[in-house]
């Protein structure tokens, strides 16, 4: 008995010891990434970040602000919005990826050192790219500079055109940039952005910033944001959707705007008043609702909002989702 509580107390402090940094590039390890994302029972990337799929990221570009977050809040996921940009590229496009987290931290000479070391070691070039260089295809680069502005930039033309090779994906970025005429003129690089300066991070007679996480969670704005979060930005907001809602506030979107187009139509044909639409709709309305449906889905004159396949899958369900 003494010799398995014995084992038992070995197994733990072992687990305590275990490093949240992996390697030099001071990045969460895959185990505890997977530990602080639970929920998620899909597809991961070699490093244990959720994987959500590529249809899911495409049908969310169409998803509003509102809708999701009115799924998130019926979640209580209460704190997933992040507003205020001052600096926003391409302000009408929608920004939309999963997210890949880079934390920086006001500059310690003692820490620095022992982190740039660590990272020169390992062949590590400049710490602002520490992040940028393990960027893939369909990435949003999510940094946390603890909103930095003069020597603060990591970010120019250069690196932003590597970060748009990488992802097709502009970037969210709480501190400045520089270069921002350079950055407009890579086209898609719709980003959401706290400061525009013409300087540079860490001058020579200024060093202030310091990497401390790759692929961590940080904060931006009032929001923890986890690697792999479905990032959305759009009319001037960025909503970071945990991965295991994700499709959840696709489905609920599209069939909210299946219900809006039917309900805009039946008001404007005097059916139906406004009350009756915004209110839970009764079975004769329901009835109506998914006979128009199944109507528009072979009228070719009739263009509905969602794919084919998604209002076939609504029809099946007979299902309703008024939000409101």
């Amino acid at each position: 008995m003494k010799l398995i509580y014995k084992a038992g107390l070995f197994a733990l402090s072992f687990i305590g010891m275990m490093p949240l940094v992996s390697n030099a590039q001071q990045q969460m390890s895959k185990e505890e990434l997977i530990y602080l994302t639970p929920e998620w029972k899909g597809e991961r990337f070699p490093d244990g970040r959720p994987k959500v799929p590529d249809d899911i990221i495409a049908r969310m570009k169409d998803v509003s602000i509102e809708e999701a977050w009115a799924t998130l809040g019926g979640s209580r996921f209460n704190y997933q919005i992040a507003e205020d940009w001052p600096i926003q590229i391409n302000p009408d496009s929608v920004l939309c990826g999963r997210a890949f987290t880079t934390q920086f931290m006001p500059y310690r000479p003692d820490m620095w050192k022992q982190i740039n070391d660590r990272g020169q070691k390992a062949g590590l070039k400049g710490q602002n790219v520490w992040g940028v260089d393990q960027l893939q295809k369909g990435d949003v680069y999510v940094a946390d500079q603890f909103g930095l502005h003069k020597n603060g930039p990591t970010i120019g033309d250069r690196v932003g055109t590597t970060i748009y090779a990488k992802t097709g994906n502009g970037i969210v970025y709480d501190g400045a940039v520089r270069d921002l005429e350079g950055l407009k003129e890579l086209g898609g690089f719709t980003s959401f952005i706290s400061s525009y300066s013409p300087s540079f991070h860490n001058p020579g007679s200024d060093q202030n910033t310091m990497i401390m996480g790759v692929e961590v969670p940080i904060r931006i704005r009032q929001v923890t944001v986890m690697p792999g979060d479905v990032v959305l930005g759009k009319e001037g907001i960025v909503i970071f959707i945990p991965p295991h809602l994700a499709e959840k506030v696709v489905k609920a979107s599209e069939k909210t705007r299946l219900e809006d187009m039917f309900a805009h139509i039946r008001v404007k044909e005097g059916k139906y008043n406004a009350g009756q639409m915004d209110a839970g709709w009764p079975a004769d309305i329901r009835a109506d609702y998914l006979s128009w449906l199944k109507a528009s889905l072979n009228n070719k004159k009739i263009k509905l909002p969602v794919a084919r396949a998604q209002v076939e899958e609504i029809i099946a369900a007979s299902a309703v989702n008024n939000v409101h």
